[in-house]
């Protein structure tokens, strides 16, 4: 019997692990989400005082005056304590809190004793250096675990931090070092990344050179390369470390007391610095470890993402700890030495929850299924996919070659601004379908609307809009609260506006299309560039695929696809013809390509997600001129503009 398309399949939960997860059923979602939609205050106070520990408890659960939120109100609590402290006390300070493996191979493992240890002492120096509650640093460090560490010290003591990524650019640091108005540098004499070393001290002193508002730099030895520390400002953390004291008692932060502050990248040149809160924030991301990951006492939890990343702070740091989880950290690049490395990671540390992006995993399932078939996998119990979209050949293979069809895969939706995961399969309950991302979690009142925020037909494309306030929302842009008014609460009346486009299906569940201005208007057709990269990507030949929109006098918009092939391919001529016929079949001969570039790369940002906006700026004026700080590889840019798809 012929399989449906892989669009149209469906996977069943296994009942052995629907018997132990946190959410067994379908009826157990829908009470719980009917809970949360009927009696939201009694669902997240009875969620906060089961899950967090507080110093004060909260006078009102929520107040809400759009688009100015707060939770928990007049509640007292602090996010290192209820990551760490609690734990410790609780008996289960042996338990490991971080595995982690440097690039070169090098290994640590941190008990959340020691975890503890390491923040009151990083804290304890903090403080005596004269870092108190409302100040801000900027923290910009590789992956390794004081990074953390720097992180909890600042939640300990109500300093407000943003961790920027170690491979943005000086002038990208310089940039959120002014914005934020910084008066402390967190940094490392550098990292490492595929063999080479990234000299992060240096990249920070040249930011240095013009933002008066640090007062001190300190710098974590991680290479041991010579670097230049300049007298008065640079301090080594192993030498304020040595008489550092370990009793550094947490402070009693409001409920909304400023957590971090992460930059993301707008349509302007300008970055935005997302504000995140304690309590809401906190709650969201420990509810969703349970739901959405199911995690268990006993597991060994891999979330690849960098701490520069929103992904990184929910749920390398702040989910994982305070839901007492151990993780696991890696340092480098997934294909360095080898194409094998993260299943090789797998295998050595019996990995049993796997978070990564769409594009990781159709880079390395570029590479071949020889790779992880050379590594014992059978640890893994459930796979997850962030960032973007995931298109359903990339699922597929996901779960048949990684999951050995046997692990669930939790396709998340939710954006930096969101703070946690909003929309994803509960992986005992919901019966998954390639490419959707399934159902709102409980609190969340999801919607796909018209621009006049009217509910779109089954089936049809809409805006994605949440028609209520969560605890983990943002709660303003950084010194710029006109924008974060204009950008999010003005362009769908009543709701908060995702810039994401969507539509639900006959069994409600939800398929995220991208960017709103990732969907193109050709010759009358709404047409999302996923389903077209979707449609791209099933031929045998491609490994991936981008796509934008162009203005066309005749059709409003044409449709140009960046595509990467997979090895063997000499003829780009005629497999863009062959291209175009297998998406006019797949899809219709409206969808069909005006325009094929092929590349060996696509532009990416440090975070792996596929630059779009700088792809519709070269087929629309065939030059970049927006923001480019989170670019991976100018290069690229500057191939895919020469290139054509006779070539």
């Amino acid at each position: 019997m012929q399989q449906p398309p892989l669009e149209d399949r469906v996977y069943a939960p296994q009942p052995a692990f629907s018997r132990r997860a946190h959410v067994p059923d379908m009826s157990a979602y829908q009470a719980l989400y009917e809970q949360a939609h009927q009696h939201p205050e009694e669902f997240w106070s009875g969620l906060a005082e089961r899950e967090l520990d507080w110093f004060e408890k909260w006078s009102q659960v929520y107040r809400w005056e759009p688009p100015r939120a707060e939770w928990f109100v007049g509640g007292k609590l602090n996010a290192a304590y209820n990551c760490l402290d609690r734990h410790v006390a609780a008996g289960r300070g042996d338990k490991p809190a971080f595995i982690w493996e440097g690039e070169p191979g090098d290994q640590r493992v941190l008990s959340y004793r020691e975890l503890h240890r390491l923040v009151c002492r990083f804290s304890h120096v903090l403080r005596a250096r004269g870092f108190k509650a409302g100040e801000r640093a900027i923290i910009y460090m590789p992956m390794v675990p004081e990074l953390p560490v720097a992180m909890l010290a600042c939640a300990r003591l109500g300093i407000i931090h943003s961790v920027v990524f170690g491979g943005f650019s000086a002038e990208a640091l310089k940039a959120r070092i002014q914005d934020l108005e910084a008066n402390l540098v967190i940094t490392a004499d550098g990292g490492w990344r595929r063999g080479k070393e990234i000299r992060l001290k240096e990249a920070a002193d040249e930011a240095l050179q013009d933002c008066p508002s640090v007062r001190e730099v300190v710098v974590y030895r991680r290479t041991g390369s010579p670097i230049a520390m300049q007298s008065g400002r640079d301090l080594w953390w192993h030498e304020l470390d040595r008489d550092a004291a370990e009793d550094c008692p947490a402070e009693p932060l409001d409920a909304e007391s400023p957590l971090y502050v992460l930059y993301t990248s707008g349509t302007t040149g300008q970055p935005k610095g997302i504000l995140h809160t304690t309590a809401g924030y906190l709650l969201q991301c420990v509810m969703t470890m349970k739901w959405v990951f199911d995690v268990r006492d006993e597991d060994i939890y891999w979330c690849t993402a960098d701490a520069g990343w929103v992904t990184g702070h929910s749920y390398v740091v702040y989910g994982p700890l305070a839901a007492g989880a151990t993780s696991l950290i890696y340092e480098g690049a997934p294909d360095y030495p080898a194409f094998d490395r993260w299943w090789r990671i797998v295998e050595k540390y019996r990995v049993n929850i796997f978070y990564t992006s769409p594009t990781a995993i159709r880079a390395l399932l570029r590479q071949g299924d020889q790779w992880p078939a050379g590594c014992d996998l059978s640890s893994l119990r459930l796979l997850g996919s962030v960032g973007e979209p995931i298109n359903p050949a990339a699922w597929e293979w996901y779960y048949r070659v990684i999951g050995g069809e046997r692990c669930p895969i939790v396709d998340t939706w939710w954006q930096t601004e969101t703070g946690a995961i909003m929309i994803a399969p509960l992986p005992g309950a919901t019966p998954l379908k390639p490419g959707r991302a399934s159902f709102p979690l409980p609190g969340v009142q999801a919607e796909v609307v018209d621009f006049r925020g009217r509910p779109v037909e089954t089936g049809q494309d809409g805006f994605l809009v949440i028609q209520r306030p969560w605890p983990s929302m943002l709660r303003t842009i950084w010194r710029d609260p006109r924008r974060f008014e204009d950008q999010y609460w003005r362009r769908i009346p009543g709701a908060y506006f995702t810039g994401d486009a969507a539509r639900r299906d006959a069994d409600g569940y939800f398929t995220i299309l991208g960017r709103v201005d990732d969907v193109m208007n050709v010759s009358g057709h709404r047409l999302s560039t996923m389903e077209i990269e979707s449609a791209l990507v099933k031929h045998p030949a491609v490994a991936e695929a981008a796509v934008v929109g162009r203005p066309d006098e005749i059709t409003g918009q044409a449709v140009c696809a960046f595509v990467t092939v997979k090895t063997g391919q000499s003829d780009y001529h005629a497999l863009a013809e062959e291209l175009r016929r297998w998406v006019a079949h797949e899809i219709g001969s409206f969808a069909k390509p005006a325009e094929i570039r092929f590349a060996e790369a696509l532009p990416k940002t440090r975070s792996g997600k596929i630059m779009r906006r700088l792809l519709r700026e070269l087929v629309t004026s065939h030059v970049v001129t927006g923001d480019v700080t989170t670019l991976e590889d100018m290069a690229v840019i500057a191939r895919l503009a020469a290139r054509r798809d006779d070539e």
